[in-house]
């Protein structure tokens, strides 16, 4: 035997026995409840904090990387819900070539998609975790204990956890809240018809009480006019697959009344709404101007598009396009923004008409996961349902708390979704039951 032989057995052995020990740790009862522990941590961290959140997810994949099954992942990569995301990034990534902004504000213009990418690895995980209610559980959970202190600090503002701009607020913003827990609302109404059509009445009124509890926070503490315009979208979308026309009826006309009810005893709804017209009234950024500046980023967004409708104007250009046309102007003309408040208007100015199709493409093949009518279908639904319609009036798939809430949800429901299709797909653990 040669000393190049030699050599290489001295290399060779080390990395053999180093893959050795990873395939029996990735396939170890500690491993699962490691790797299943982490979501669901980055899930009840979610509504608190970005750091933590971020710390988890980082941590899950590093954790999960060494156990991928990279031959099934490629297999997995030729179906769209896998590949498109990644497709949506990478042209993000290859958008940069015909950017013409500074290359800070092109690497910039990346950032807000990267998360997609975690997309094929949740719903690869989550085909084979049996785990995945756990993560919406925790979600659940940290969302209604938020809920409560929101309720607490609307009376003692003092006992805030960080220094909010808004009452009832106690870390974050009302936005990101305010989509919490119209999820949450909703993802609960299939279990409380559940129990209701079960006769299961003290888990019907738990989930009713959360139900209102959580709806009745962004009523009469603090809401998103983006979340008010969320839920007839998706009370619509329950009614038509899960009632019947006559229930469908009765829950319309308790929704009127209530609405009804709700208007006359909510000062805060009545404001809310009444802002719209004066915001559409102003014409510069001293004062309230959210619907006008909308307006005004969106006719500014068309203009862009149409210079370059096919390919955009690259990657990070937004802020360039807007600083452009701001020469010479004042007031809301005058305003330099990175984020038009419309997702569809924020990834064409960027890549044109293939961004877009990307972008709907993504949108549809998540839809077409969540074809059933059980609870992880529900879930999964109301969420691709709330980012779409949300994204009319923000860049809600580009923004970090509700693209990860977008990119978590759908990741676990989906792969759970995909796993009920495919039972066989589950795969075995070290004691010869399911892995997850």
């Amino acid at each position: 035997m040669t000393t190049e032989s030699h050599a290489f057995g001295d290399v060779a052995e080390p990395v053999m026995r180093w893959r050795d020990r990873v395939s029996t740790w990735s396939s170890s009862i500690a491993y699962v409840h490691t790797t299943d522990i982490l979501i669901v941590l980055a899930a009840a961290s979610l509504p608190w904090s970005t750091t933590a959140l971020a710390v988890f997810m980082l941590l899950w994949l590093v954790a999960l990387i060494p156990a991928i099954d990279w031959e099934q992942f490629i297999l997995d990569l030729a179906q769209p819900a896998f590949a498109l995301p990644v497709a949506l990034v990478v042209l993000a990534v290859i958008g940069v070539a015909w950017s013409e902004t500074d290359w800070a504000e092109r690497l910039q213009g990346i950032k807000p998609l990267g998360k997609l990418l975690l997309l094929p690895f949740l719903l690869g995980y989550f085909q084979r975790s049996q785990r995945g209610l756990w993560v919406f559980s925790a979600f659940l959970t940290s969302c209604t204990l938020l809920m409560i202190l929101s309720w607490i600090v609307l009376a003692l503002p003092q006992l805030k956890l960080a220094h909010t701009a808004s009452d009832g607020v106690p870390v974050k913003n009302y936005l990101d809240q305010s989509q919490e827990f119209v999820l949450c609302a909703f993802a609960l109404m299939l279990p409380a018809l559940t129990a209701l059509r079960a006769r299961q009445w003290r888990i019907a009124a738990g989930a009713l009480a959360l139900i209102l509890l959580f709806v009745a926070n962004m009523f009469y503490v603090v809401s998103a006019r983006t979340a008010l315009v969320t839920m007839p979208v998706l009370l619509v979308l329950f009614a038509s697959l899960h009632l019947s026309r006559r229930a469908t009826r009765l829950l319309f006309a308790v929704v009127a009344l209530a609405s009804l009810l709700v208007w006359t005893t909510s000062p805060y709804l009545r404001q809310r709404i009444a802002d719209v017209r004066i915001e559409y009234r102003a014409h510069d950024t001293s004062g309230i101007a959210s619907t006008a500046q909308r307006l005004t980023y969106w006719r500014k967004s068309v203009k862009f598009i149409t210079e370059a409708p096919l390919i955009g104007h690259g990657t990070g250009a937004i802020r360039h396009m807007f600083t452009l046309d701001a020469v010479g102007k004042t007031g809301l003309e005058a305003e330099v923004i990175n984020n038009p408040h419309n997702q569809t208007f924020n990834v064409a100015i960027q890549w044109g008409l293939i961004g877009i199709l990307l972008l709907y493409a993504m949108w549809i093949s998540h839809i077409g996961l969540f074809a059933g009518r059980d609870l992880v279908s529900w879930i999964g639904l109301a969420i691709v349902a709330q980012n779409i319609t949300s994204s009319l009036l923000n860049s809600h798939l580009s923004d970090f708390h509700e693209g990860w809430m977008y990119v978590i949800g759908v990741g676990v429901a989906g792969g759970m979704a995909l796993r009920a299709r495919r039972p066989e797909k589950i795969l075995t653990d070290a004691c010869g039951g399911p892995s997850r």
